[in-house]
């Protein structure tokens, strides 16, 4: 039993969901989004609520089920309130900011590395030093968090790098003499 897939997802007002074709689309004040839904499953708009149900007992069918509400949960929340991820960047002269659809970063190299911002993304930079990544699909708003991290991830010695505001560094002690 799946404890994920037993919770319906509750539609908040402003909020409309509709399945068509085995196709769900979530629309609400920050745009559209849409899944297909899996063939081992069954689901069901129902007093302003998604109810997800296995049609089987195969493991598939159960794996599938908590799986689809989930992301329809995260449609459901990303089309009303979206998702946010914050980056700090640490390190003397290390910086970033927004020019036209570009991130353009110093972290320290011999050139400054220009990320070309996705059309369904939002970054702003409120801070030198902070970059905040904000979109309607988690999915989205991760990947480009995670690449924007990956140009210099935080090293174990000094913490200087790219990390997430709530990530903690282990750090190591250095050379002794």
């Amino acid at each position: 039993m799946s404890r994920v897939g037993k919770n319906p997802v509750q539609i908040p007002q402003g909020v409309e969901v509709s399945l068509a074709n085995g196709v769900m689309t979530v629309k609400g004040k920050r745009g559209a989004l849409s899944i297909p839904v899996s063939e081992h499953v069954d689901a069901k708009i129902e007093n302003s609520q998604v109810v997800v149900a296995p049609k089987g007992k195969a493991i598939i069918a159960r794996a599938m089920w908590g799986t689809t509400r989930a992301l329809i949960a995260n449609m459901v929340h990303g089309v009303s309130e979206g998702y946010t991820k914050t980056l700090e960047i640490t390190g003397t002269g290390f910086r970033a900011s927004v020019q036209g659809s570009n991130l353009v970063m110093n972290l320290g190299y011999s050139h400054d590395i220009v990320y070309p911002i996705p059309a369904d993304i939002k970054i702003t930079t409120p801070r030198p030093t902070a970059v905040t990544v904000d979109g309607n699909d988690k999915q989205r708003v991760g990947q480009v968090a995670l690449d924007i991290r990956n140009f210099r991830k935080p090293e174990p010695y000094k913490g200087k790098g790219v990390r997430y505001d709530n990530e903690v560094i282990r750090r190591k002690e250095g050379k002794k003499k």
